[in-house]
């Protein structure tokens, strides 16, 4: 394991076919075994070489612990665990250092069921689309192969995580509610980040031709449609593993609470009561005759991305935004735990977990049978702390690095 100043590893544009490592990969399981960082966040450089067990990261705050997950969120399809902008990840510099030669750079090989992948992502310059000099883009490699869209990553690597900012999940708005089931949603199902990607598209041309005071009917069926079309195919997915999840979430986990999930809204309700055409045609007429009130609103009132998630402290009898901090944290974690027992079952292999401060608001019986669950489900958990003595139980079954300012070592 290093950092530093090691020579640079191959950009995602260069070839990443994956090397072979000493270790043989568990059957069906899914496991980063070499993450390799270029003017990532704090990390000029980094390569570190990884055991197929879950890794713990130990260090003060603001040494890059997260900055290490972000990293590894970044090999599943979407924006990373913060949602930055791709051009906030690139390192910062000092105005005594030389600009960095190249954009970021992520670049992994991970065992996955039937042998191994290499993914590199990261930043490349590329002529812009009005042809006037040049634009930054992601770009996505898979076995050195450039792949058509980051989506292409949903059918190597799902992942989900827990933030410090999902603590308040329960009490924010509902935003933060939909992309955390988005993202258990695509753990099942690879497709569904592209129906998200699909209506988000549409919802936003439509909303482009409203404000522009077009009145073209064609082009605003020809749009609604493709919501339409996108919108009951994700909210049924949605639908879908709500429905499971509920069941698994119910059952609890060790001391985690017992909790109910519903999804709620208008287009939900009609994908749960009729066939999805019906819906699909419902959502149709609804966007035709909100036209005129989207307009004056400027925003869409009505479609998938208004719904909800409603979930309840079982234990208690109580919505989970009315529970204690730590009653909240607990009721997060047994969801996540469900999900993961589910999604090993689905897909044959548990979803990354990407666990930062977990330890927080989780009494020492919680800690105890949250490794004790990660273990029984073969699962690699990145999990990040400022004491190691947190994660005691895991002492001889995960792999204990300390961060210290953008350097990496054994703790």
């Amino acid at each position: 394991m290093s950092g530093g100043a090691r020579p640079a590893f191959a950009h995602p544009t260069a070839d990443t076919t994956a090397p072979a490592l000493p270790f043989a990969p568990a059957a069906g399981s899914l496991a980063v075994r070499q993450l390799r960082l270029t003017e990532f966040r704090n990390y000029q450089r980094l390569r570190v070489e990884l055991e197929p067990t879950s890794v713990v990261l130990v260090g003060d705050n603001g040494a890059g612990k997260t900055n290490l997950l972000e990293a590894v969120s970044f090999l599943a399809p979407g924006r990373g665990l913060r949602r930055s902008r791709l051009d906030e990840v690139q390192r910062g510099v000092r105005p005594s250092e030389p600009p960095p030669l190249s954009g970021w750079a992520v670049a992994a090989v991970l065992d996955v069921p039937g042998g191994r992948v290499a993914i590199g992502t990261g930043l490349e310059n590329a002529p812009a689309a009005n042809g006037d000099g040049e634009a930054t883009r992601r770009v996505v490699r898979i076995d050195g192969r450039a792949a058509p869209s980051q989506l292409a990553l949903g059918e190597h690597v799902a992942a989900i995580w827990l933030t410090p900012q999902l603590d308040r999940i329960w009490v924010d708005g509902p935003g933060n509610r939909r992309r955390f089931l988005d993202r258990m949603v695509s753990a099942f199902d690879p497709a569904h980040a592209g129906s998200l990607a699909a209506y988000d598209q549409a919802m936003r041309q439509r909303a482009r031709l409203l404000a522009e005071g077009r009145t073209d009917a064609h082009w605003f069926a020809a749009v609604e449609d493709t919501m339409a079309r996108h919108g009951v195919a994700l909210t049924a997915a949605r639908h879908d593993l709500v429905a499971r999840l509920d069941q698994a979430a119910r059952l609890g986990v060790g001391p985690f609470p017992r909790a109910s999930l519903a999804l709620t809204g208008e287009v939900e309700a009609w994908v749960a009561t009729m066939a999805a055409l019906d819906a699909e045609d419902q959502l149709r007429a609804r966007l035709a005759a909100n036209r005129g009130l989207d307009a004056q609103a400027g925003a869409t009132l009505c479609g998938p991305h208004r719904a909800d998630l409603a979930v309840r402290h079982l234990d208690r009898d109580i919505p989970a935004a009315q529970g204690s901090t730590g009653e909240q944290k607990a009721v997060l974690v047994a969801i996540v735990l469900a999900h993961a027992r589910l999604a090993t079952l689905a897909r044959g292999r548990p979803p990354l977990l990407l666990l930062d401060e977990i330890a927080a608001h989780l009494d020492a019986r919680k800690r105890a049978a949250l490794f004790a669950e990660i273990i029984a489900l073969g699962a690699q958990a990145w999990m990040t702390g400022t004491d190691a003595a947190a994660f005691a139980p895991l002492a001889g079954q995960a792999q204990f690095l300390r961060i210290e300012a953008g350097e990496i070592a054994p703790s």
